[in-house]
């Protein structure tokens, strides 16, 4: 039987609509800073800006020259950490070449009590503490948990593989699983025998950036499926899982377009409101 399939779309519709009171309480601001024309980061940006509006939230968009000097984009940083209008900001990454080796000081500048983004040593570090410190986790690993709890996928107890082990994605969600009593193994690109740890996940994670390395060989029967990735191909865009493979063995699986990219925009909204509340408090 063909696998349940995991909206995206549908959960971060969820998360968004539970948001909207809140921010019609505390009126929150989100800014969004961007340096350069990267495509890519321009069309995360309008997903960002329209979920905004689907929630009625202030936002606006600093849209930085491609030369950009990293003094002045930390005068901008340090105008957002003073603006009291602002709840939240993010530096929207990838960055030009000339600042490129500047984002951990480009990062660590960012006021923690405005890191919507959650990639900030604070904010990380209070994720290792337990769920109750979860106030402004990583957007994406954030957004997976969301998912998981939208459709009811039980945790607890589970054994979860996490292929793939960045700052952004891999080892917070690992920490916020294991904050949930999963037990968790994670693999990178030194792990000897993948497909041996791939097939013992109850829930199956990938986010390596490479088009369709998981196999339906390496995907226990019956496992939950998430493919953080996003790779361009001549045939459009593809997941890091033969989706078309996978979704005959296992039991749910979420598609690329429209799996975590939506959830993710929606769990920066919420870290907007949640820095907020944490302001006004």
């Amino acid at each position: 039987m063909p696998a349940t399939l995991l909206s995206g779309r549908e959960a971060a519709g969820a998360l968004l609509e539970g948001l909207k009171s809140k921010v019609k309480e505390l009126d929150p601001k989100l800014v969004i800073v961007q340096v350069g024309e990267d495509p890519a980061s321009s069309s995360y940006i309008k997903q960002k800006f329209k979920s905004c509006e689907k929630v009625g939230m202030r936002s606006e968009h600093m849209h930085l020259p491609p030369d950009t000097s990293l003094d002045d984009l930390m005068n901008v940083i340090d105008k957002l950490n003073t603006d009291a209008d602002v709840s939240g900001f993010i530096v929207q990454l990838p960055l030009p070449k000339q600042l490129e080796d500047k984002v951990p000081e480009i990062i660590r500048a960012i006021d923690p009590k405005k890191d919507v983004d959650g990639f900030g040593a604070y904010n990380l570090g209070k994720t290792f503490l337990s769920t109750e410190f979860e106030h402004l986790p990583p957007a994406t690993p954030s957004g997976i948990i969301a998912m998981l709890e939208h459709y009811k996928i039980q945790i607890e107890g589970k054994h979860a593989v996490i292929v793939g082990r960045s700052n952004i994605v891999g080892k917070p969600l690992s920490i916020m699983l294991l904050n949930r009593n999963a037990t968790v193994t994670v693999c990178h690109s030194r792990t000897k025998d993948l497909a041996s740890l791939t097939r013992l996940g109850d829930i199956l994670i990938c986010a390596v950036g490479k088009a369709k390395m998981i196999t339906r060989d390496m995907v226990k029967e019956g496992a939950i499926v998430i493919d953080v990735g996003m790779n361009k191909t001549e045939y459009g865009l593809v997941g890091d899982v033969d989706f078309e493979e996978v979704k005959e063995i296992a039991s749910a699986i979420t598609p690329v377009p429209g799996g975590v990219g939506p959830m993710t925009v929606a769990s920066l909204i919420r870290n907007c409101v949640r820095a907020k509340e944490r302001q006004t408090n």
